[in-house]
């Protein structure tokens, strides 16, 4: 099994930097003390091996095996445990909506793929809540899920949006199959695959077809001081949120607007709205359930074993498009795949 050193937060560093220059105290400072907690912790993370987890012996429950902490709102990881997968719910809505939201990205990768959690052999599924003062993010850090509570004006509670938290337990996802770097392009394949995932896990658990989607990340997040509906769209690249204090979405759509940067990892947060797009395009064309056959692409395409770790945009386009022959042969999905790359500028030949 392959194991990443990558730190993956859900609010992209471009995000916070932005709100850090802020005049505003209440602006600056959680944002300044959010981006200097999360350069440690990438800096722990790059120095320090991620434990490799036992897979347990026997065949993996078909049922989660879930476990909440509280931070207390200290640094301090896990926390004390408040929460097992057979309690009764908890008074605390940030556990309960952690425990419902690692279950329902459970319920997406079994029900859908076969995927028995996050290593495909059991994995127990362990979060931490009220993380830190203000903290105004939620990341994987290899073993976990961690979230803040937000400040309350710029972001809110982490746990709210479902969607959420598929994407960063899908960066565990990716950790244990395609283990694809976290730079550049790939690094923009690594974050478009957790936000594929991240909202195919609320369409899921919404009962949603790929037309009644809203196609967003993070929506609800966002506090009453900012101008937007969440943090990223696969359906409009670049529409999330326009704010004096956030600035204007950044993604780009297709090719043509690339984002060139030595920022966040080369932009893996910011062209990451590439492949989003071309994902979005493909479930818009062939409708339905779009964890049906574009999920089923797109996961196959990841954990398959054929996708290098340092993959460009065109080698995982290339790879759909053999793996929608593959599962589907030579119809409908095949031409959505290459119809939806090509309208994003991603060749496939």
């Amino acid at each position: 099994m392959k194991n990443s050193a990558v730190f993956c937060t859900v609010v992209p560093p471009h995000v916070l930097d932005k709100l850090a220059q802020h005049e505003d105290p209440v602006v600056f400072g959680p944002a300044r003390r959010t981006l200097e907690r999360d350069a440690l912790l990438r800096t722990q993370r790059r120095i320090t091996t991620v434990r490799a987890a036992a897979a347990p012996a026997g065949t993996p429950s078909d049922r989660p095996d879930r476990t909440i902490y509280d931070a207390g709102h200290t640094e301090t990881l896990p926390g004390t445990k408040v929460h097992s997968e057979s309690d009764q719910a908890s008074g605390d809505a940030s556990v309960n909506r952690a425990h419902a939201g690692l279950g329902a990205t459970f319920d997406l990768y079994l029900k859908a793929y076969g995927r028995h959690s996050i290593d495909d052999s059991g994995l127990p599924l362990v979060a931490s809540v009220h993380y830190g003062e203000q903290y105004d993010n939620a990341f994987w850090d290899g073993e976990q899920m961690v979230f803040g509570d937000g400040d309350g004006e710029l972001f809110l509670d982490f746990t709210i949006p479902v969607d959420v938290i598929g994407h960063e337990l899908t960066h565990g996802v990716t950790q244990y199959s395609a283990n694809l770097d976290y730079f550049g392009q790939s690094g923009a394949l690594n974050e478009s695959v957790s936000d594929v995932f991240g909202s195919l896990i609320k369409q899921y658990a919404l009962g949603q077809n790929a037309e009644e989607a809203d196609w967003l990340i993070g929506a609800g997040l966002l506090g009453p001081r900012i101008n937007g509906e969440a943090l990223r769209s696969m359906k409009a690249p670049g529409t999330a949120y326009d704010d004096p204090q956030l600035g204007k979405d950044p993604q780009p759509a297709t090719m043509d607007d690339y984002v060139r940067t030595g920022r966040d990892n080369g932009g893996v947060h910011i062209n990451s709205g590439i492949p989003n797009h071309a994902f979005y395009l493909l479930a818009s064309a062939l409708g339905g359930n779009a964890w049906e056959r574009a999920g089923k692409i797109w996961y196959a395409a990841l954990t398959g074993g054929e996708l290098s770790t340092d993959a460009q945009f065109d080698d995982f386009a290339r790879l759909t498009a053999a793996t929608a022959r593959t599962l589907f042969g030579d119809g409908d999905e095949v031409q959505a795949v290459l119809k939806a790359w090509s309208q994003v500028g991603v060749p496939t030949s």
